[in-house]
C-alpha cells in the first residue's frame, strides 16, 4: 500500500510540475526530496533505492541544461534534425521572417495572458481622424451614386476623382511632413469600411493607394531622394500609383514570377551611359492599372555580368516606373464582377530603367520578397477585413430593418423563425468579425506586423462577410435581386467573390499560410529549432538546439498535462480575469490554446515535414488558431465597450459559434490524423467527454435577431460606421425612416385589429379601414398620419425598380404610391 500511495504521490507531484512549467532543476530538486521522503519512512530495500537514485542522477544529469546533456543527447539529435528538415526556399524564408509575432504566439503557447491582452488600450481615432470620417468622407458618400457608377459609367465621375484627390484620400498612410493625412492604421479601416457601405468601387479605389503599393514601400525602403519626390506627389494625388505583382503563370506562387529584368548598362535621357536594368514583364489582375501613372513592379533581377557584385541570380526585385516609360504597355482593363473600378493588364518588353527606379536603390535588389511580405499586413490587416465587414454592417442594418418593414401573413418577417434564423447569424457573424477588425488595426497601431493575424482576419473576415451578404439576400427574396438604383444589395454580393481571390486566394490562406506559416512563427520552440540548424558556428548551434529542443519536450509534456486536466474539470479552476460570461469563456479559451499548442506538435512529429502537403490537416489547425483569436477579440470587444448588458446576447452567440467550429476542427483532425491510435488518445485528452460546444441556440438567436430589427443601442453599436443619409427618397435613408414610422404605426394597426375583431371596422383593410376607424373615432388624425405614413415609406421600401423591355436607359420607374384593392380591380 506503501508503493501504491508514493507511486501516486509521485505522479501527482510530476503532473503539478508539468502543469506549472517549472524549470528542470526544480524537477530534480521535487523527485529527490521525494525519494529522500521514500527512503526515509517506506519499506524499499538498500538495493532499491540505489537504483532509484542512480536513475534520478542520470536523468538529471541528462535532462538539465549541462555540457553532457549537449554532448550526449543534443548533439546527436541536432545532426538528425539538419538530416530530416524539409528544405525551406528563400521565399519561403523571407516570408517567415517577415512581420512579428503578436496575440497569435500568446494562443500557441497554451497558456495566454489575458491579462496582458485586455491591457492593451482600446483602439480610437483622434479628434482629427474623427472630423475626417464624419466630414469628407461623409460627403464623399453623399457624392457617389453606385448605379451610376457600375451599371453607367463604370468608373467614378471625374469630379469624385477630383475630391478624392482633393481631400487627400489617396495619401491617408503617408505622414503629414511628406503632405500626406499620417493616419493610424484604424483610421484607414474606418473609412474603407464606411466607403464599402455606400460604394465598393470608391473603397477599393481609395484603400489599394494605401494599402500594399508604392507609398508603403517607400515609407519603408525608398531612398530619401525617393520618398522627397514620389511621397509629395502621391499624397496630393498628382500620381496615381498601382502595384504590379501578378502575372498569368504566377498567381499564388508568386515567388515563381516568370518576370525578369537584366543588369546592363544603356542609354538614359539624351544619351547618359548609366547603370540600368533591362525589364520584361506580363501583368494582370492589377487594379489602379489602366490609370496608373506610377507603375511598381515586382521582378527576378539577373546579373550575368556581376555589375553589382553579387549572385548571377539577385532574386525578386521591386522598382517604381513611370508610366510614360518607353516601352510600357498600360490602359486596357478587366471587369470583375461588375465592379467600376479601374483594373488591367500590363506589359514589357526589354524596358530600360536606370537603377535608382530601383525602391531603395541598388543596395535593396533582390530584397523584393522580404519587402513586400514585411509590408503585407496592411492589405491582409486592414482594407481587406474593412472591406469584408463594410459588407456585412450593411447587410445587418438593412436586413434588421427590412425584416420589421417588410409583412407577410400579417406579421413582421424578422418574426418569422426561418428568417430569424439567417438574421441571428448576420448579427453574430458581425459582432465578432468587427471584433477582430478593431482589435488587430489596434495591433497594427501599436507597431506590431503580425504577418499570421492578417492572414486569419483576411481569411475569416471575408469568408464571413460572403455568409452574411449571402443571408442578407436571402431575407430580401426579390427585393435583393432586382437590379436598379434602389437595390443597396446585389453590387455588393456580386462583387464580394473579389476579396476572397486577392492579397492570397482564401483556399490558399487557409490551407497554407495561417497554420503552414503560424506553426512556426507563433510556436515558441520550432523556429529557434530551425534556426539552430542553420546556424554555421558549431557551438552556437549546439547551445542553441540544446535550449530549444529541451524546451519543446517540457513544453509539450506540460500542455498535455494542462489539456488533460482542463478537460477533466472543463477548465473551471483556471484562473482568468472578470467574471460571468467572460470570464467563463476566458477559462474555456485557455483550455483550447493548451490542446491545441498539444495536437499541433502531435501533427508535427507524427507527419514531419509531410504536413506542409497535408493541406487539409493543416487547414484545420488553422482553423483552431483562427476561432481562437476571433473569439479573444470578441471579449476584448466586449471589455472596451464597457461590458454592454444588450451586447450580451451578440457576445454569447459569436462566441458559442466560435467554440463549435473549433471544436469541429479538432473532431476534424482526430478523424483523419493517420495513426490511429495517436488521433484516439488525442480525443480522449482533450475531449474526455465527447463534443461539448453546442452552436448557438435558438433562443439566443432570437435575442440577437431582436437587437436588429428596432432602433436600440446594442444595433447602433453594432452597425456604426454605416453611411446612412438623412433622406427618404435613398434607399438606405429611407429604409431607415420606414423602420421608424412602422414601429411607431404598430400601436395604432394594433387599435385597428382589435376593432375589428369587435366587429367595429366593416373594411377589408388598408387605407379603407384607417378611414373608417378615424371617422368612427377608433383613432385620430394624427394617429391616421402614422398609418399613412407607414403605409407610404413600407411600399417604396417594397418595390423594386423596372426598366422598358429593351433595357434601354431612358426610363427607370419604380411605383410607390398605395395602391387599394379597388384601384386594383379598376386596373385589371
Amino acid at each position: 500500500m506503501t508503493v501504491a500511495l508514493c507511486i501516486v504521490a509521485t505522479l501527482a507531484v510530476a503532473w503539478t510540475l508539468a502543469y506549472l512549467r517549472v524549470p528542470a532543476i526544480v524537477w530534480t530538486a521535487a523527485l529527490a526530496i521525494g525519494l529522500a521522503g521514500y527512503g526515509a519512512y517506506g519499506h524499499a530495500g538498500s538495493a532499491t533505492l540505489t537504483l532509484l537514485w542512480a536513475l534520478l542522477v542520470i536523468g538529471a544529469a541528462l535532462l538539465n541544461p549541462s555540457p553532457l546533456r549537449r554532448a550526449v543527447v543534443s548533439a546527436p539529435l541536432l545532426a538528425l534534425f539538419r538530416r530530416i528538415l524539409p528544405q525551406v526556399s528563400q521565399t519561403e524564408q523571407e516570408a517567415l521572417d517577415a512581420g512579428t509575432v503578436w496575440w497569435d504566439g500568446d494562443l500557441f503557447s497554451g497558456k495566454p495572458d489575458w491579462n496582458k491582452l485586455l491591457a492593451y488600450p482600446k483602439p480610437t481615432l483622434t479628434a482629427e481622424e474623427r472630423a475626417f470620417v464624419d466630414g469628407p468622407v461623409d460627403e464623399l458618400c453623399r457624392m457617389v451614386n453606385d448605379w451610376q457608377i457600375t451599371h453607367e459609367l463604370h468608373d467614378l465621375p471625374p469630379h469624385v476623382w477630383q475630391f478624392i484627390k482633393d481631400r487627400g484620400f489617396l495619401g491617408m498612410i503617408i505622414p503629414k511632413r511628406y503632405g500626406g493625412m499620417g493616419f493610424s492604421a484604424l483610421a484607414h479601416s474606418e473609412v474603407v469600411m464606411k466607403l464599402t457601405t455606400r460604394s465598393g468601387t470608391a473603397a477599393v479605389s481609395v484603400m489599394v493607394p494605401n494599402s500594399l503599393g508604392p507609398a508603403e514601400l517607400l515609407l519603408h525602403y525608398g531612398t530619401d531622394e525617393q520618398k522627397n519626390h514620389y511621397l509629395p506627389r502621391l499624397a496630393q494625388g498628382l500620381e496615381m500609383p498601382c502595384f504590379a505583382l501578378t502575372s498569368p503563370e504566377a498567381g499564388s506562387d508568386a515567388g515563381g514570377i516568370p518576370d525578369f529584368g537584366i543588369v546592363c548598362r544603356g542609354d538614359w535621357q539624351g544619351g547618359r551611359d548609366v547603370l540600368g536594368i533591362r525589364v520584361t514583364w506580363e501583368k494582370r489582375y492589377i487594379t489602379l492599372g489602366p490609370i496608373a501613372t506610377l507603375l511598381g513592379l515586382a521582378f527576378r533581377l539577373y546579373d550575368p555580368d556581376r555589375l553589382l557584385g553579387g549572385a548571377t541570380d539577385a532574386g525578386i526585385t521591386l522598382a517604381l516606373i513611370p508610366t510614360d516609360t518607353p516601352g510600357v504597355h498600360i490602359g486596357r482593363r478587366h471587369l470583375p464582377l461588375n465592379a467600376a473600378f479601374m483594373n488591367g493588364p500590363n506589359w514589357g518588353k526589354d524596358v530600360f530603367i536606370p537603377m535608382d527606379y530601383v525602391i531603395g536603390g541598388a543596395a535593396y535588389c533582390g530584397q523584393g520578397w522580404k519587402m513586400l511580405m514585411n509590408c503585407l499586413a496592411a492589405g491582409r490587416s486592414i482594407s481587406l477585413p474593412a472591406n469584408g465587414v463594410g459588407i456585412s454592417k450593411l447587410s445587418a442594418l438593412t436586413t434588421g430593418a427590412y425584416g420589421r418593414v417588410r409583412t407577410q401573413f400579417k406579421m413582421s418577417i424578422g418574426r418569422f423563425e426561418g428568417v430569424e434564423e439567417a438574421v441571428a447569424r448576420i448579427g453574430g457573424n458581425l459582432y465578432i468579425m468587427d471584433a477582430a477588425r478593431v482589435m488587430t488595426a489596434g495591433a497594427v497601431d501599436l507597431g506590431e506586423k503580425p504577418s499570421v493575424v492578417s492572414a486569419i482576419v483576411k481569411y475569416h473576415l471575408t469568408e464571413r462577410g460572403r455568409q452574411v451578404i449571402n443571408d442578407a439576400m436571402d431575407v430580401h427574396g426579390g427585393k435583393g435581386i432586382c437590379m436598379g438604383p434602389s437595390n443597396y444589395l446585389a453590387r455588393a454580393y456580386q462583387q464580394t467573390p473579389i476579396a476572397i481571390t486577392v492579397e492570397g486566394a482564401n483556399i490558399l490562406t487557409r490551407s497554407m499560410i495561417i497554420f503552414g506559416q503560424g506553426a512556426i512563427r507563433g510556436h515558441p520552440y520550432v523556429l529557434r529549432e530551425i534556426n539552430a540548424t542553420r546556424e554555421p558556428d558549431p557551438a552556437r548551434a549546439l547551445a542553441g538546439f540544446d535550449a530549444a529542443f529541451f524546451g519543446h519536450v517540457a513544453f509539450v509534456v506540460s500542455n498535455f498535462a494542462r489539456a488533460l486536466w482542463q478537460g477533466l474539470t472543463g477548465a473551471r479552476f483556471v484562473a482568468a480575469p472578470g467574471d460571468g460570461v467572460p470570464h467563463r469563456h476566458f477559462q474555456i479559451l485557455t483550455r483550447l490554446s493548451s490542446a491545441f499548442a498539444l495536437l499541433a506538435d502531435v501533427a508535427m512529429f507524427v507527419l514531419g515535414g509531410s504536413l506542409k502537403r497535408k493541406e487539409r490537416l493543416s487547414a484545420r489547425l488553422g482553423d483552431i488558431l483562427s476561432q481562437l483569436y476571433l473569439a479573444s477579440a470578441a471579449l476584448k470587444r466586449f471589455r472596451d465597450d464597457g461590458e454592454p448588458a444588450d451586447d450580451l446576447p451578440f457576445l454569447r452567440w459569436s462566441l458559442a459559434d466560435a467554440l463549435n467550429r473549433t471544436q469541429e476542427a479538432f473532431y476534424g483532425l482526430f478523424d483523419n490524423l493517420p495513426s490511429r491510435v495517436i488521433a484516439r488518445l488525442m480525443r480522449f485528452v482533450i475531449f474526455p467527454y465527447g463534443r461539448e460546444f453546442e452552436p448557438p441556440t435558438d433562443a439566443l438567436g432570437q435575442r440577437v435577431v431582436q437587437g436588429l430589427i428596432a432602433p436600440s443601442a446594442a444595433r447602433a453599436r453594432l452597425t456604426r460606421g454605416v453611411f446612412v443619409p438623412d433622406d427618404e427618397n435613398d434607399p438606405i435613408g429611407g429604409l431607415e425612416a420606414a423602420l421608424h414610422a412602422v414601429i411607431a404605426a404598430e400601436p395604432v394597426e394594433a387599435k385597428l385589429r382589435d376593432a375589428a375583431r369587435r366587429g367595429a371596422l366593416t373594411a377589408r383593410g388598408g387605407d379603407e379601414a384607417a378611414r373608417e376607424a378615424l371617422d368612427q373615432g377608433v383613432i385620430d388624425r394624427a394617429e391616421h398620419e402614422l398609418l399613412a405614413r407607414a403605409a407610404r415609406l413600407r411600399r417604396k421600401v417594397i418595390m423594386v425598380d423596372d426598366f422598358p423591355k429593351d433595357l434601354g436607359r431612358s426610363e427607370i420607374t419604380q411605383t410607390t404610391q398605395p395602391v387599394t384593392f379597388e384601384a386594383l380591380r379598376g386596373r385589371a
